[in-house]
């Protein structure tokens, strides 16, 4: 058994926000514990117990957007140092996106992810591709690849152009009751990805992406998947024209009965703009690109209002020497599983633009239920995965868990720091650093 003692106990799927204790046995929550008395009936010296004193207890996060490269190209990340990653960041759950090599098309490619994945202390799943070779033409065998244990389906890092296949494959998860992802980004309008059209591409004397290829795109699948009903996550969502498309939807799905439409954003789409392209290079190229002031503002009242329902990643590993290329052959992407929560922290709670709670329930409970996973909750019976983290600890970003380190975070000095992250009542990730600082093990 394990007692985690006098921590701020946050659990949105509960509504619970309170300083408790929680009681684990056997790998579930037992209990959440809020008085005295109750907590001296409890046979507490056969317990191993961490005190949480000055630190938060929530539901371990779920990230439902990660690239972990394997297989095909482990010299940038691996499941073993992704898993790692993750745990440090205080994930216990992620899903992981299609577009390995092989890509995930086929059973043999899940079934090696998903076994080695279960080598780790994480939680690994995985989607599968919606077309065959994401070519975006041939639907996969999406019964066969859910018998085997894809969770969802996406393309993700190539949009599905050709309306008539995505309507079939709407229609497909619609009837299996699964999501689907998206990238939204048409390369019509994309002279060069990974940098916003604009003052920033002008610098660098390129054409850049334009808002355009992520609004049409945006505008177009979000009417299908109200034609259809399938779910929909909106992925890494940048433009405001964006958010405000989502959220039109979302008030005609709920007119029709729906609650089908979702949209992620990034902590680098909430936490910066293109404007940090010309301070970090490469190290800020993404696809999405990073926009505008505008579009950052928007990005951050579509979390308030519950336009966007979760913060993912998009975690996408990338070598040094990958990423020492110029602005236009360098590789788009940068990781984000170790620095998720303290962005959220630093850039939207400590801002006062997002209540602690909501940071949580966008990082942990809705992405669970969005893939249906067991997940993102401290009721009774459920897995006892946690999260342990000091909000008022700062830290400086560096010496990654990953096998990569392309992050424009890296020197800077971010508030609120993991300090266990727990996996079916076992500790598997323990920041000795903070230990005499804050949440300590008693026993």
């Amino acid at each position: 058994m394990m007692l985690i003692e006098n921590g701020i106990v946050i659990d949105p799927a509960n509504g619970i926000k309170k300083q408790a204790s929680i009681l684990i046995k056997n790998g579930k929550i037992a209990r959440v514990i809020d008085n005295r008395e109750e907590l001296d009936t409890i046979e507490i010296n056969s317990c191993d117990r961490i005190n949480a004193f000055g630190c938060m207890v929530a539901p371990g996060l779920v990230d439902v957007h990660v690239h972990f490269r394997d297989p095909g190209f482990t010299h940038k990340e691996d499941i073993e140092t992704g898993a790692e990653a993750a745990l440090r960041g205080g994930f216990t759950s992620v899903v992981l996106m299609a577009n390995t090599n092989p890509v995930v098309d086929n059973t043999e490619t899940l079934t090696y992810i998903l076994e080695k994945g279960k080598k780790t202390d994480l939680k690994v799943y995985s989607c599968a591709t919606v077309t065959k070779g994401m070519a975006g033409t041939e639907l996969t065998d999406m019964e066969l690849l859910l018998e085997k244990g894809a969770v969802g389906f996406t393309d993700d890092g190539k949009p599905i152009l050709d309306a008539t296949v995505l309507e079939h494959a709407l229609k497909k998860v619609a009837a299996l009751k699964v999501p689907v992802s998206l990238h939204e980004e048409n390369p019509a309008y994309i002279q060069n990805n990974g940098v916003n059209a604009g003052k920033t591409a002008e610098y660098f004397k390129i054409g850049g992406s334009p808002r355009e290829a992520e609004i049409c795109m945006i505008e177009r699948d979000l009417q299908i998947a109200l034609e259809t009903g399938a779910i929909l996550n909106i992925q890494h969502i940048s433009t405001k024209e964006g958010v405000m498309l989502v959220r039109e939807a979302k008030r005609k799905a709920a007119e029709l009965g729906f609650d089908n439409i979702h949209a992620e954003a990034t902590p680098h789409h909430f936490s910066l703009t293109q404007d940090a392209v010309l301070q970090y290079g490469t190290l800020a190229k993404m696809n999405p690109p990073l926009r505008e002031e505008a579009d950052r503002q928007a990005i951050v009242e579509g979390l308030k209002d519950g336009t966007i329902d979760i913060i993912a990643t998009d975690h996408a590993p990338h070598s040094e020497e990958e990423k020492a290329k110029s602005i236009t052959e360098a590789p788009s992407g940068i990781i984000g599983l170790e620095t998720a929560l303290a962005l959220g922290i630093t850039n939207l709670v400590n801002t006062n633009q997002l209540p602690i709670e909501i940071l949580i329930e966008r990082m942990s409970t809705a992405p669970a239920l969005l893939y249906g996973l067991s997940a993102g909750t401290l009721s009774e019976g459920a897995p006892a995965d946690l999260v342990i983290f000091d909000a008022g600890a700062s830290w400086t970003v560096g010496a990654f868990a990953s096998k990569s380190s392309n992050s424009p975070f890296a020197g800077h000095t971010l508030k609120g720091a993991v300090c266990y992250t727990i996996v079916d009542g076992k500790v598997v990730f323990m920041n000795r650093a903070l230990r005499s600082a804050s949440c300590h093990k008693l026993s």
